[in-house]
């Protein structure tokens, strides 16, 4: 790295990243490039559990303490993405419902 004018300059890990590509030594310096990249992802990973878990508490609280896995996980999904949850409205999804095969009474 110090005999290369392009990886010596950098500072942070994302230059030293973007360098590797640029001059091709992501090929030879295969394990360190992996590293890198796994280390600058590790804290969006870790952000996108604990928004999860923090709904999940928000979700399933001690009057709702028994609900089956599938309905929290549709909860959680409508929860998590409100801003898309939103714009859908109520007669949309009641006329949705309506035109499922296997209803035995109409609504």
């Amino acid at each position: 790295m110090k005999e290369n004018l392009q990886l010596s300059q950098v500072s942070t890990l994302a230059g030293l990243c973007i360098s590797l590509v640029k001059t091709g030594k992501y090929e030879s310096y295969s394990m360190i490039d992996r590293l890198i990249r796994l280390i600058l992802t590790l804290p969006v990973s870790t952000a996108t559990t604990e928004r999860a878990f923090s709904a999940m508490k928000i979700c399933k609280n001690r009057l709702r303490n028994k609900m089956a896995d599938e309905f929290l996980a549709d909860s959680l999904v409508v929860y998590i993405e409100k801003e898309i949850a939103e714009t859908f409205s109520s007669e949309y999804v009641v006329d949705v419902f309506k035109n499922l095969k296997g209803r035995k009474a109409d609504l």
